[in-house]
């Protein structure tokens, strides 16, 4: 199974954290972010790791090597230009199977290898990792009809939502639809697919899922990796208990 890995933010929302480290390599306790995220791809399959870099890239092409302590290849792949999360895919040479693609900025225990499935079964052009988001609002929630007369009110409800958990699975051909050099955004793309009448679907598994954005993410992310790692490197955690 082949990835792509996001690597090349700035990471300007997490300062000062991202002063010096590009923010894959901030640590979650002892462990920096992109090496949770490689041992969990290698642990569920991909045997060939695609990292995008850009902003301080020499830093994370100097801590992963070639990936072989990881048991993984790892290739690199460098955007002179900034080309947002999606431009990538038009420099990329095309995979000869699906592959994945994903942020270098997320803590989960989503399985990659179900994910994978799903979209070997269904075979979308693309298929976008879903998380339910529950929003609570604090306030009594009105809903008035165009005349102003009241229809409810609603007291302190909870909102129900889905969220792109930053990642997909493609086909090789969805490099096709990125022109080299192109500037564009995942969810631009992901709507280009969608009007050119491609299918896309979305995968959706009970998980844990932190999009690390914001300092109180990643102080968040610290607490919940520092507190239970086995829960995000079993295997590993298993391995060094025996």
């Amino acid at each position: 199974m082949n990835a792509v890995l996001l690597a090349g933010g700035k990471g300007t929302r997490l300062q000062p954290f991202t002063a010096t480290f590009p923010k894959p390599l901030v640590p979650l306790d002892d462990t920096p972010v992109i090496e949770v995220l490689i041992q969990q791809l290698a642990h569920y399959g991909v045997g060939e790791l695609t990292v995008v870099t850009g902003h301080l890239a020499e830093l994370i092409r100097a801590f992963l090597g070639h990936g072989e302590r990881f048991g993984i290849r790892i290739n690199y792949l460098k955007e002179e230009t900034p080309l947002d999360t999606a431009g990538c895919l038009g420099l990329l040479d095309r995979p000869p199977e699906p592959f994945l693609v994903m942020n270098g900025d997320l803590l989960t225990t989503l399985s990659f290898s179900r994910m994978m499935t799903f979209h070997r079964q269904h075979r979308p052009l693309a298929t976008i990792a879903a998380y339910q988001r529950n929003v609570k609002i604090d306030l009594g929630v009105l809903e008035i009809s165009d005349d102003g007369s009241l229809r409810d009110y609603i007291e302190k409800p909870t909102h129900e939502f889905f969220v792109s958990m930053g990642i997909y699975c493609f086909e090789p051909r969805v490099c096709d639809f990125v022109q080299p050099g192109e500037r564009i955004s995942m969810p631009s793309l992901i709507l280009r697919l969608r009007d050119a009448g491609e299918t896309i679907m979305c995968y959706r598994e009970d998980c844990y899922w932190l999009d690390i954005g914001r300092p109180d993410d990643y102080a968040q992310a610290v607490e919940e990796f520092r507190g239970d790692r086995s829960r995000f490197l079993p295997w590993k955690e298993a391995k060094l208990a025996a």
